[in-house]
């Protein structure tokens, strides 16, 4: 039998039981909200439908997917490490360094802070 076949058979019979122990080991605690279908007209989460939605979702999205694309942009150096020398060394440094200054200017402007208007009503209607 050759690997290729085992795994053909093996990741099947492998997902199948990991499949049936989270069935058989996880907890089930249904409540009216967790089987109510989401939007569509039905009463969403705690009263979020038709709220305003707030932009630092968006904002932190985007810086998310900033220094995502940062380690896109690293990994052809770190592929090629040894043939770059000292130049490309350098040059990953001033990357990073200007990566850094630009994280601490957003962390300056709370632009990673998220008030949760949902923790608020939590603590409402307990």
């Amino acid at each position: 039998m050759t690997s290729l076949t085992f795994f053909f058979f093996f990741v099947p019979i492998l997902a199948l039981i990991l499949l049936g122990l989270n069935v058989l080991l996880s907890p089930h605690n249904p409540y009216q909200e967790k089987n109510s279908a989401f939007e569509c007209g039905f009463h969403s989460f705690l009263g979020q439908n038709r709220t305003q939605f707030s932009i630092s979702f968006f904002i932190f999205a985007l810086l998310f997917l900033l220094f995502d694309l940062e380690i896109l942009l690293v990994y052809p150096y770190v592929v090629s490490a040894y043939t770059n020398g000292i130049y490309g060394l350098i040059i990953m440094l001033v990357f990073f360094i200007i990566l850094t200054l630009g994280f601490v200017f957003e962390l300056g402007k709370n632009a990673l802070k998220i008030d949760s208007r949902q923790g608020n009503n939590i603590q409402l209607k307990n």
